[in-house]
């Protein structure tokens, strides 16, 4: 059982799920683990562990409860944010995206080899020009010629794009003014992806800006049921619960972290663990934990029902990404200037929540997403 779990949400699992979590537990302590901070250091990503991700069995696993999906976005973020994202990536944005809006065909072709990792996704919607405002000002476009489809365009912030053999990509169509989305081929000719350089978050995680010039794409890797932006936003209303869950890894990452080395430092002459200012830390730190916990928890059991809104997933990201940054700080206070070394680790959560913070919809953005369901008003511009 986690430290930090102090209300035992883990029980909630079934036997088998508890098996899967503690199994990708070990195997993220064991290989991840020791080479993050190394790798977030290097900004390298380590390719060597795509296959060992793909033993694990865990993407496009059938059947598996929302509850258990969440949990392994947890523990992943837990060990490593950046991992946890390109986990994310594949298996939640790319993989989602075919899986909610590709044909039985369209599935039957890329699913299967991408659950084994043999090949890898990205998911390209965000703009060097657009961000929050996506849905309406997407300028990268598709043109129909015939039986294929010419795309123009830029986009930005593409995780997993350097070296994916699969890009979703989000384009306007230019016939009918809606977002379509296509598969793209890493290999295509016209797609060109370099990598972004010089972030201070998410280091090992390979963002790349992507250039579309005249890439063409056949009508059959059109995915046939994305016929607009609402259908965009179906995927991101799923993957939007992931980042809440990876928000509550990185906490529990900080929370860790600070308790083991209040147990562990001295100063005037016995642990800092003694002190009521320390217990006062690490007691806001868990507050924050259990209560994003608890939210995500429940989020999860109303997927499951069938009761999940776009406000819930919303609520989720908003709230758990905001409290994780103030427990990453608090964790920071408290490993004082030891705080700001790799050797400690705080350090990379500390970067690392700042891009969670921002990515799958801000916080300002997720809150007018819940303001509008709960006064019935758009507040969006």
């Amino acid at each position: 059982m986690l430290a930090g779990d102090l209300y035992a949400f883990q029980d909630l699992l079934s036997s088998d799920e508890a098996a899967v979590v503690e199994r990708v537990r070990a195997f993220l302590d064991d290989e991840v683990v020791p080479i993050a901070n190394d790798c977030w250091q290097r900004a390298e990503f380590p390719t060597q562990l795509i296959k060992k991700y793909a033993d694990l069995g865990i993407a496009g696993r059938e059947g598996s409860s929302s509850l258990l999906n969440g949990w392994l976005a947890l523990e992943m973020a837990r060990a490593d944010a950046s991992m946890a994202t390109f986990y994310g990536v594949h298996a939640g944005l790319a993989m989602g995206s075919i899986t909610m809006c590709g044909s039985p065909e369209q599935r039957e072709r890329w699913l299967p080899a991408m659950a084994t990792f043999d090949q890898v996704g990205a998911f390209a919607l965000t703009e060097p020009t657009g961000g929050s405002d996506v849905a309406a000002g997407l300028r990268t476009t598709a043109r129909r010629e015939g039986d294929e489809w010419v795309l123009d365009g830029e986009k930005r912030w593409i995780g997993n794009a350097t070296f994916a053999d699969l890009v979703v990509v989000w384009a306007r169509d230019e016939a009918d003014n809606q977002v379509k989305g296509f598969v793209v081929r890493g290999d295509a000719p016209g797609y060109e992806a370099s990598k972004i350089e010089n972030k201070i978050a998410l280091r090992t995680v390979q963002n790349a800006d992507i250039r579309l010039t005249g890439v063409r794409v056949p009508e059959a890797d059109r995915l046939q049921n994305a016929n607009s932006f609402k259908d965009t936003a179906k995927v991101l209303r799923q993957t939007r619960s992931g980042v809440a869950w990876e928000a509550v890894g990185v906490m529990l990452a900080a929370y860790e972290i600070a308790l083991n080395y209040s147990k562990e430092r001295e100063q005037f002459g016995r642990p800092i663990a003694k002190f009521q200012l320390v217990q006062d830390l690490l007691v806001r730190m868990l507050g924050n934990v259990t209560g994003a916990l608890g939210m995500c928890v429940r989020l999860a059991q109303l997927q499951d029902a069938g009761q999940y809104r776009d406000e819930h997933s919303a609520l989720a990201k908003a709230y758990c990404t905001t409290r994780m940054r103030e427990v990453v700080g608090w964790a920071r206070e408290l490993l004082a200037g030891n705080g700001i070394v790799l050797d400690y680790n705080i350090g990379r959560f500390v970067a690392d929540a700042e891009a969670l913070y921002s990515y799958e919809g801000t916080r300002e953005i997720n809150t007018l997403i819940v303001g509008r369901a709960i006064t019935g008003e758009s507040a969006f511009v």
